[in-house]
């Protein structure tokens, strides 16, 4: 990446959300339920040291979209409209597009990416928009996975503008069907694991050795132990043992409080961060998603209500446009709020 000529705020933003700051400060959690009737729910918590200007947006179809890593970037026009979550306006974090499709993106400091050569005839996609890409291109985990493997485009990322940071990110993804799959780059080589059984992830470690955790603890009963830190490993423990012990049913209303009560439950309380355990960090939000019956649930640490957008509600026909729901300044808002995302031009994901 070149050296940063923006500003101070737009450096801090780039630091602070994509890239994380001095040292990796990222400690989500993410968590799918499946109830009865196809009853199928995500959710994420966004772990953070630092506060992050979180706005909801609807993207349309028909964008043209670009990778962003210079003459040899990645070209699409989005297939699916969808409503997500950017952080700092310079990157998805996560979402759900008008299939039922969910992606999410969380922090994992061992990922490595293969080499991005501008000059070659591979074409880039710059990481801030990874989760996009597959929003706008799938409907749903089958098919992007089938198309993700063959590798046609490279992620590419880069050290934070000024120092020796590097991004490092892993994605999820899940669908109306109660599909899962997660996306790594270890040692260059991108690794996808793919079940509908991968219905819990944490930041860190990498999957192959967060299965080996979800093994160990599934010998202890839940009722009598559960590990209580804010550890990577401990939250996946919790969530993966709640998400089971939950109240299995279609119920709406129910299923949806059940399953914002374990990504409670996973969450860090707010003002906790430790320097000599990075990955552990103050939760700032929460997102909820039902794919069977597409509305996708929002609440922030500061505010005291949880809305959600319908997105049956809304007409995704390019002529709509871009619109944009601030919650950056931790505006309250109360139930349904399609209605009052107000017109935006599209934030631009940052890359090379």
């Amino acid at each position: 990446m070149k050296k940063s000529i923006l500003p101070k705020a737009v450096l801090c933003l780039t630091t602070a959300l994509l890239f994380g700051t001095t040292q990796p400060a990222d400690a989500c959690t993410r968590v799918v339920y499946k109830g009865t009737n196809q009853t199928v729910i995500t959710a994420r918590s966004m772990d953070w040291k630092d506060e992050i200007d979180a706005n909801l947006w609807i993207f349309p179809r028909g964008m043209d979209r670009s990778g962003n890593v210079g003459k040899s970037s990645i070209k699409w026009n989005s297939k699916y409209g969808s409503v997500i979550t950017s952080a700092w306006d310079i990157a998805t974090t996560d979402g759900i597009n008008e299939k039922g499709l969910v992606a999410n993106v969380l922090w994992l400091v061992e990922s490595e990416y293969p080499k991005f050569d501008p000059k070659a005839s591979k074409q880039g996609l710059t990481i801030s928009a990874w989760a996009q890409y597959v929003l706008d291109n799938y409907a749903s985990v089958k098919e992007a996975v089938q198309d993700l493997e063959k590798e046609s485009f490279v992620i590419v990322s880069d050290f934070i503008p000024g120092t020796d940071k590097f991004t490092t990110l892993h994605l999820s993804i899940s669908d109306a069907s109660g599909d899962n799959a997660i996306f790594e780059y270890i040692g260059g080589k991108l690794k996808i694991h793919h079940d509908p059984s991968y219905t819990v992830m944490t930041n860190s470690p990498v999957f192959d050795e967060q299965l080996a955790i979800s093994k160990y603890w599934k010998s202890i009963p839940g009722t009598i132990m559960l590990p209580g830190t804010n550890r990577a490993a401990d939250r996946f423990a919790r969530a993966a043992y709640y998400i089971n012990a939950i109240p299995q049913t279609a119920d709406t209303q129910t299923s949806v409080a059940s399953v914002f009560s374990v990504i409670r439950n996973c969450s860090v309380p707010l003002g906790i961060s430790s320097e000599t355990e990075p990955n552990i960090s103050s939760t700032r939000w929460r997102s909820v998603a039902d794919h069977k019956n597409l509305v996708y649930y929002f609440e922030t640490v500061k505010t005291p209500n949880t809305f959600w957008v319908d997105l049956k509600k809304i007409d995704f026909g390019k002529k709509n446009g871009v619109k944009r729901l601030s919650v950056s300044k931790n505006e309250t808002y109360s139930g349904e709020t399609s209605a009052q995302f107000a017109d935006a031009k599209p934030f631009t994901f940052i890359g090379l």
